[in-house]
Formats: structure tokens, sequence, C-alpha cells
């Protein structure tokens, strides 16, 4: 578990269940090349594999990501933080509240942290069962990755390893 404020630019967590209760989340498997996203149904009961997008430039990030919240009609995000299997921060896991933070920005949506130690390879587990080809499991692997990291979530609700790193 990550200790409060132990990322640089992060301040204490207000409440484990800072997201709406009702609406559509986004589940984000942050990556600095390819982002699996996935979302919830309006009861957050029902978390499903939605695409991996491929960053290309801060403009076309911060509009791709408006428009499918606002197509999508979200009401929050929820983004994977990937941490040593120790629970110690990382350099991703930095880059990952640093890309939260923008996609809150961006969207002026709420955003919460999720660990995401495992999900990638609970992914990879799952995909290692399918016919799918060596080129086509790996096109589904973030967007899976993400599905599991909100589907935790989901589940856990405010039992989750949720991190509330929102900077205002």
């Amino acid at each position: 578990m990550i200790p409060p404020n132990s990322i640089p630019g992060t301040e204490e967590p207000n409440s484990p269940r800072a997201l709406p209760s009702e609406g559509r989340l986004l589940g984000i498997d942050y990556g600095t090349v390819r982002v699996g996203v996935a979302i919830s149904d309006p009861s957050q009961t029902i978390a499903s594999p939605l695409e991996t997008y491929t960053r290309r430039n801060i403009k076309l990030d911060a509009s791709y990501f408006v428009d499918l919240v606002k197509y999508e009609k979200i009401v929050g995000l929820v983004v994977g933080l990937p941490v040593h299997m120790s629970g110690d921060e990382s350099e991703k896991s930095r880059e990952a509240v640093k890309f939260g933070n923008w996609l809150k920005q961006s969207t002026g949506l709420p955003v919460i942290w999720v660990d995401e130690r495992y999900t990638t390879s609970m992914a990879r587990e799952m995909l290692s069962h399918s016919p799918l080809s060596g080129k086509k499991r790996k096109a589904q692997l973030d967007k899976l990755a993400a599905q599991i990291l909100l589907a935790t979530y989901l589940e856990s609700g405010s039992e989750a390893d949720i991190k509330d790193l929102n900077q205002d």
C-alpha cells in the first residue's frame, strides 16, 4: 500500500469513494505509448473493455478523451497506479499520477487511482487461453487490463486500495 503523500505533488486522500456512485466510469490503464480504456455501465455494476488508445500528442490526446467523456457521458475516471510489488511508488506511478491529473484538468472530471499491480499479468493469463494470435493478444492486453482495474474498483467500492491523489 502506498502511504499518503508518498508521491510528490499529491495530497492526503479525502474519501475512499470520491467518484459519483451512479453514472458511467472510465478505467484507464496508463502507458506512455498505449492507454487501455474500459467503461462501466451507468449503474457501475459491469466493466467492459472499450479500446486501446495509441497516444499521439497532448492536443490530440486531450481531444480524444474530452470527446470520449462527452459521447459516453462519463462521470469519473479510475486510473491504474502501477506500484512496485512491495507497494512502493515507482517512476511509472509518478507518471500515472501526472497523467491522471492531466486527465482531470482536460475533462473536468474527478479521478481516483487504484493499485494495478496484478492487472497486466491477470490480463496476460486470461489471453494466454484464447485462440488469438500473439499480435492480436497484444492488441487486447491494455484494454483488458483497464477492464480488470475498473472491475476491481466497482467490486470493492470503498474497500478497494484506492488513492485519491487529486491536485486542486
